[in-house]
């Protein structure tokens, strides 16, 4: 089935797009959430200023986007966990939450679906995560995982 997409679907296409997908995902996933609408001359003439109106948004958007990546790129966070001293294996990864929670304490707002990490964070060493700041737009951060210090106060006695 040919629709025209209303919104940017991450690995499906932009604003504006005519894709062709699945019946199925358009008729229980795309068409109820209004993501997209069928691919008809009259669907494409009456969504036509809609699509453009959010084409120019997106365009004015990613100006920012772009000024905020370059800062983000210059982030490194650096997360403490336990560990095991052998190995190096964490007794807690460090999820795409920690990484949003970690950026909003410096002054970025993300929601944690917009951060993807390199791989999975299990062991201690630096590792990368991607930001998607804006739909065409995606910044790279240094994330360090050291190990916790133990006290020796004997607090833990």
């Amino acid at each position: 089935m040919d629709v025209i997409l209303l919104d940017h679907i991450e690995d499906l296409g932009l604003v504006g797009q005519t894709v062709k997908v699945k019946d199925g995902y358009a008729r229980n996933y795309l068409l109820p959430r209004k993501l997209a609408c069928l691919a008809t001359q009259r669907n494409l003439n009456f969504y036509k200023g809609l699509i453009e109106a959010k084409q120019r948004k997106l365009a004015k958007a990613r100006g920012a986007a772009e000024i905020q990546a370059r800062e983000l790129s210059s982030v490194e966070l650096t997360f403490v966990r336990k560990s095991r001293d052998q190995d190096a294996r964490l007794f807690g990864s460090v999820t795409n939450a920690d990484v949003a929670e970690s950026l909003a304490a410096q002054g970025f707002e993300f929601e944690r679906k917009k951060v993807s990490l390199s791989e999975p964070v299990k062991r201690l060493g630096e590792y990368t995560a991607t930001i998607k700041v804006h739909p065409e737009v995606t910044a790279t951060i240094k994330i360090v995982v050291s190990p916790e210090v133990p006290s020796k106060d004997g607090a833990g006695q």
